[in-house]
């Protein structure tokens, strides 16, 4: 994974913000936009996702209600839970095991994987304890103007929308100030933005 990597080359934290790309969806779920079927060829999202080592299982037929996932982040916020691990794990779930994270049972389960107390989180959950302060996140993250995922922000700056390969992320750090580490002999790229 792209901040995974970045994380061990350069000095830099890395916060998750709550986001959603279909607000509208009902606790219950909504019918699946996208489907591919066994044997139809892998898309350029699966084929890049398997170069990161992320699998993409395939019979999805329902987009499940994501807001308890965000609010099991916020609870391993507070918690200080490795939020890596806790969104590697909530991934799986849903990417790999094709789990209904708007099932507040499924979501404690993938978070227990991760570190969660489970009794602590399913109180968290069933009280809609950081509901709140999720909101706020998701409404932050639209001022911000992210449309889509993943948009990765840099020192308040700067965007990067979508999945990227590593010499993007290099590209920018440069830009920031912050130059590549010692012994690199990558690829090189060169970052504009609108208006320059």
């Amino acid at each position: 994974m792209q901040v995974e990597r970045l994380q061990r080359e350069y000095d830099v934290t890395v916060d998750w913000a709550p986001f959603l790309l279909n607000p509208d969806t009902p606790p219950e779920g909504s019918p699946a936009r996208y489907r591919r079927g066994a044997d139809d060829p892998p898309s350029p999202v699966e084929e890049r996702a398997a170069r990161e080592g992320i699998r993409f299982a395939r019979g999805r037929e329902r987009t499940s209600y994501s807001r308890l996932a965000l609010e099991a982040v916020a609870f391993g916020d507070e918690a200080d839970l490795d939020a890596l691990a806790l969104h590697r794990s909530l991934f799986r779930a849903y990417f790999e095991e094709l789990a209904d994270l708007g099932d507040p049972e499924v979501v404690v389960q993938a978070a227990a994987r991760a570190g969660a107390d489970p009794d602590a989180l399913r109180a968290a959950l069933a009280e809609r304890r950081h509901r709140a302060q999720v909101e706020r996140g998701i409404e932050a993250s639209r001022r911000l103007g992210v449309t889509g995922i993943p948009t990765f922000v840099f020192d308040g700056r700067f965007a990067l929308v979508g999945a990227h390969e590593y010499p993007v992320f290099q590209a920018m750090m440069e830009r920031l100030g912050r130059p590549p580490p010692a012994g690199f002999d990558g690829e090189r790229v060169e970052l504009t933005f609108p208006g320059e």
